[in-house]
């Protein structure tokens, strides 16, 4: 049962009429198999004409949709052998960042991301996905990993922000966060990042900061969240969709910016509604780019991930 967003109300209604007919068909011998084609066709069109004009605080609704994939469900449709690895070897385990061993089409890789949970439960065991130091600190050590048994790394993005608890200021956050994007920074071994849902903050660029940054059709990457940055700029939350347009928070406004390098297809209606087919898209599109960064040396992979950094804005 898909949940539906505040905009999709017009599908919402058609799709409840279409489930009206076939419940009141069953053990009917009226034939209503024309009409619920015409129905499940005009619901499929609104669909498709709906995502294709999203707003960007329509597009940052879909990048939060409760049954859109996130980490484990990326490993279970396109990686192969996953072996996790826990903690940080100074504090403890952080359960917000995962990690290890993985294969992608038989390609042998280091896999880290973002986790947030896909109901209450998981969601708090995962800590909605925004990740302590020792969660970051975890990274770096992968990709020490990575880099000393020459394995390219490969991280999911998705989260609102790096932890804002006083515990995690504590323990060292900021210095965290600054050592994880330096690590992605100096490695020797290619590195692929995607933002599959939320990018928020220096929680994201963590693990964003590589020589090829990809992002979901739906997904959003940002310095602030829309409700966070309306709150500053105006004193209320509810001009959250202002902020989103004025921040530029889209894949598409993104890769204008030369902030992200390319932009992965969801299906029709966001990857909530086909998670396997948006998984697909996304090891293609990892396939193709760790294909081309391979030939790289490790002196042109650093060039190319500093340029590209110190290119942003200059246009």
């Amino acid at each position: 049962m898909i949940s539906f967003l505040e905009f999709e109300k017009p599908i919402a209604q058609l799709e409840a009429r279409i489930a009206e007919l076939r419940s009141a068909a069953e053990g009917d011998d009226v034939d209503i198999s024309a009409e619920l084609k015409r129905l499940e066709d005009k619901s499929a069109d609104l669909v498709a004409s709906t995502y294709a004009s999203l707003t960007p605080w329509q597009k940052t609704q879909v990048a939060r949709h409760p049954a859109r994939p996130h980490f484990r469900d990326f490993v279970t449709h396109i990686f192969d052998d996953f072996m996790p690895l826990g903690g940080d070897r100074n504090y403890g385990d952080d359960d917000a960042i995962l990690g290890g061993f993985a294969k992608l089409d038989g390609r042998k890789i280091v896999l880290i991301g973002h986790e947030k949970g896909n109901d209450t439960e998981s969601r708090l065991k995962h800590n909605f996905g925004m990740g302590k130091p020792e969660g970051y600190r975890k990274a770096i050590r992968l990709m020490e990993l990575a880099d000393r048994f020459g394995l390219p790394v490969v991280t999911l993005v998705d989260t609102s922000g790096a932890f804002p608890g006083v515990e995690a200021e504590e323990r060292g956050q900021a210095e965290a966060i600054a050592r994880s994007t330096e690590a992605c920074l100096a490695l020797g071994v290619p590195m692929v990042s995607t933002i599959v849902g939320e990018g928020g903050s220096g929680g994201a660029v963590a693990l964003a900061s590589a020589e090829r940054v990809l992002m979901f059709e739906h997904a959003i990457y940002s310095v602030i969240s829309p409700e966070g940055c309306a709150s500053i700029l105006w004193r209320t939350a509810e001009k959250a969709p202002d902020a989103a347009e004025a921040m530029k928070v889209t894949a598409q406004h993104l890769k204008k910016l030369g902030v992200i390098d390319r932009i992965v297809k969801e299906p029709v209606g966001g990857a909530h509604r086909n998670p396997a087919k948006a998984a697909k898209n996304l090891a293609r599109a990892i396939g193709e780019e760790l294909d081309a960064l391979e030939k790289l040396s490790v002196k042109e992979l650093r060039q190319m991930r500093d340029e590209r950094f110190l290119q942003i804005g200059s246009n």
